[in-house]
């Protein structure tokens, strides 16, 4: 029986409750309470992020999380292009720059978390800007840099293949400047190599320890290992400690000096041995710095229990708050009318058929390595294997092969193939980290950059990490993971949005209503029904937006040059790739019970994310509406809702969806700020009644429970709540952002989730 008090309370009652005092201490919690990640760039540099400072400290997070900040490429937009690991990037303001924007950010109670990238470097133009690179393709495999670059001399012929040509080269297509020690190409320079002044050209071309080459080349010939297939970026041995040594002095000054309080750990399956990696970076940043990895794992995978870290970057908790939230009947339906109007093939025939594509094709030089390392026996069993492969690659000690990828790999290349590769993984450690990196890189290119843009009944689902297959996740998988979380992993990360999300959250939460109503899908017209059904849902994700049929229109190109059906990035159709952006429907809008269904599922996923487990991270702009395709669309410079924010903290009313987020991100995170005894332990909390299924909800024995509708347009579609209530624990619940009602001992749904679709009530007494 509920009991109300007689109390109200609004959205800006809480904001003003938990408004931040400007002379908030730091936070003295081992590892952040939240995180708030900005994309630097030299349009948004360190003097901007540090004008940013007070609003950010308003909003509630504990830490601000940084892009790259070393030397990179001239002009990047990312950072993740290095150049130099001994200084801090000019283009964002140096390191004067970093250390003000560290010291204004602690003024404020704030710490920061730097974005490192250790598995690999630029290939830049000009190649001079990498000076350790430039000294090994002069010097050669003696050059005291050697070690730092992963290469294969052997298989380059005691040569580094160069694919950075626009073209073959012809026979007069290079011009040696004798007196500045460089070979010209056009715009392009290379280092010549000393003793070298007396030869003829096509002599002195041979006599270097590289070859510029056309950029085609890199699929067959490429003899240094790369980030996924970018050859121009080239993997770092950091499992050198000489090398880990110099690439890490500086960042491990910043946060010796208390600059940076945590790290983000780029691409962490690249590395030849991430735990050896990770245990040399804990013992040089010691146990008070926070650091999570960027890994991947699939559904029924876990982080190794070994690695000194808090957990990950988060992409395992977005893709379980986005399937408790999607009808799986709906997404069956959708998957069953895609496949009949597209004539797709299902999730794992194409999953497979990209592996084959992607490691025969774009990844064939990386498998030709590995076929030579074991032998011609072995090679259809390494090929094969790698295809099989269930989750981004293999730990010593740890293959995750079960049956049925047995199997499948055994199919066409043999059982004892497969089992000679499999014991070579097993007793061989550079067999090993070779064949594991090689299956991360395949894994990322065949999954995020092709299948899941050729296989799209639910364009919400094709996430990194996410299962288009089976896109939906009951309430009890997704309670197991959270008390999974709190019980193994408490400091890990937590996303819904990123710089590498394909859709931000308020996208994908427009989508994922679809499933609730997949006649809404119809039959998309067009030409090309794949690459109509992916614009309609990409269509109805964004809607109405600023700049939004030349955004839509990057978007469905990327789409089809990723899907490799009719164009790609290197074999490009130009007469097919203009009549994509004509895809794109004139009506973005979704259907008005769908809009409610849409901002339902937006509100549930942010009271999920903020009040499960973890260490939420809000991407810059996400605290209010934020619609992003993938990048670069996701990589704007960032817009601060400062007004909005200072609007209902003075005691306005929220206006629409966007501000009701808003407000919603900010009480929260500013719970965690103050009272992180709250968010402690978890626990389900099932509702009783007839639409008990329509409520997930969980409590923080601290003191807390989160309340969500789950598939709202299916529960209107039913009758309603009918009677269904919420048992709560033991103790008086004022429900923060509803009416500012109390509870005790249930709570009626139809009340409770009268004004919006989610609430969130704090214990009297409450710990924290």
């Amino acid at each position: 029986m509920s009991q109300p008090y007689a109390r109200t309370q609004t959205e800006s009652d809480v904001l003003a409750a938990v408004t931040p005092a400007s002379s908030a201490a730091p936070d003295p919690a081992p590892g952040p309470r939240s995180t708030y990640r900005l994309q630097l760039r030299p349009e948004f540099p360190f003097s901007a992020a540090e004008a940013a400072v007070p609003y950010l400290a308003s909003l509630g997070v504990s830490h601000l999380h940084l892009s790259p900040v070393l030397e990179a490429v001239p002009g990047s937009t990312h950072g993740y292009d290095v150049t130099d690991h001994t200084r801090v990037r000019a283009e964002l303001g140096g390191e004067p720059g970093l250390r003000a924007l560290a010291a204004t950010a602690r003024g404020h109670g704030l710490g920061l978390v730097l974005d490192i990238v250790p598995n690999h470097m630029a290939v830049p133009s000009p190649l001079r800007l990498n000076a350790p690179l430039w000294e090994v393709l002069r010097e050669g495999p003696d050059s005291p840099y050697a070690r730092w670059f992963d290469i294969d001399w052997e298989a380059g012929g005691g040569q580094v293949l160069l694919p950075v040509l626009a073209e073959p080269p012809g026979p007069d297509s290079f011009t040696p400047d004798r007196d500045g020690g460089v070979l010209r190409h056009g715009e392009l320079e290379f280092p010549l190599r000393e003793g070298t002044a007396g030869l003829a050209l096509p002599e002195l071309l041979a006599a270097q320890w590289y070859r510029p080459a056309w950029w085609r080349e890199a699929r067959t010939r490429l003899n240094y290992r790369r980030f996924f297939t970018i050859s121009g970026l080239i993997g770092v041995r950091v499992e050198d400690p000489e090398v880990f040594a110099a690439t890490h002095a500086k960042v491990l000054e910043l946060v010796r000096d208390g600059v940076a309080g945590g790290l983000r750990i780029d691409h962490v399956d690249g590395l030849a041995d991430p735990e050896g990696y990770l245990r040399r970076l804990r013992t040089a940043v010691g146990d008070g710095c926070w650091v999570v990895v960027e890994k991947i794992l699939a559904r029924h995978e876990r982080l190794p229990s070994g690695w000194p870290v808090a957990g990950t970057t988060g992409y395992d908790a977005l893709h379980r708050v986005d399937g408790v939230l999607t009808d799986p009947t709906g997404a069956a339906e959708l998957a069953r009318r895609y496949t009949q109007f597209t004539g797709s093939a299902p999730w794992r025939e194409t999953a497979r058929a990209c592996a084959r594509e992607v490691l025969t094709g774009d990844l064939a030089a990386e498998l030709a390595a590995l076929e030579r390392a074991a032998g011609p026996q072995l090679a259809a069993g390494v090929k094969e294997l790698l295809i099989a492969y269930p989750v981004y690659r293999p730990y010593p000690g740890e293959p995750e092969l079960d049956a049925g990828a047995l199997a499948e790999a055994a199919a066409p290349a043999g059982a004892g193939a497969v089992a000679g590769v499999r014991d070579l993984v097993l007793r061989d450690p550079a067999f090993a980290a070779r064949f594991a990196q090689t299956s991360a890189a395949l894994r990322a290119k065949s999954l995020e950059d092709r299948a899941f843009y050729r296989y799209a009944p639910l364009l919400s689902a094709t996430e990194v990490g996410g299962d288009p297959g089976q896109p939906a996740l009951t309430p009890a998988e997704f309670h197991a993971y959270c008390a999974e979380l709190d019980r193994d992993w408490p400091g890990s990360g937590t996303v819904l949005s990123t710089h590498d999300t394909k859709r931000s959250a308020d996208v994908r939460a427009r989508i994922s209503a679809l499933s609730q109503a997949p006649e809404v899908m119809g039959a998309p017209a067009g030409p090309d029904p794949q690459l109509a059904w992916v614009a309609r849902q990409t269509a109805l994700g964004l809607g109405e937006a600023p700049e939004r049929a030349e955004r839509l229109a990057e978007a469905l190109l990327k789409a089809v040059r990723e899907a490799a059906l009719h164009t790609s990035w290197t074999d490009q159709d130009p007469a097919y790739e203009d009549t994509v952006a004509g895809h794109a429907p004139r009506d973005p809008e979704l259907p008005p019970e769908l809009a409610a269904a849409a901002r339902a599922n937006l509100l549930g996923m942010t009271l999920l994310h903020l009040a499960m487990p973890g260490v939420p991270e809000v991407y810059q702009g996400a605290e209010t509406e934020y619609r992003a395709l993938v990048d670069p669309d996701n990589r704007r410079p960032a817009r601060f809702p400062r007004e909005a924010l200072a609007r209902l903290d003075s005691g306005a009313a929220p206006r629409g969806p966007a501000e009701e987020k808003l407000a919603l991100t900010a009480a929260l995170l500013r719970l965690r700020r103050d009272r992180p005894g709250l968010f402690t332990g978890y626990a389900p909390l099932p509702a009783r009644g007839p639409a008990a299924g329509h409520c997930l909800a969980f409590a923080r024995p601290g003191g807390l429970v989160a309340a969500v509708t789950r598939l709202s347009h299916r529960l209107a579609g039913s009758g309603g709540w009918r009677g269904t209530a919420l048992p709560l624990p033991p103790g008086k619940w004022t429900a923060l952002l509803d009416r500012g009602v109390a509870y005790e001992g249930e709570a009626p749904l139809a009340e409770l989730l009268s004004a919006r679709p989610v609430a969130l009530l704090v214990r009297e007494g409450g710990d924290g």
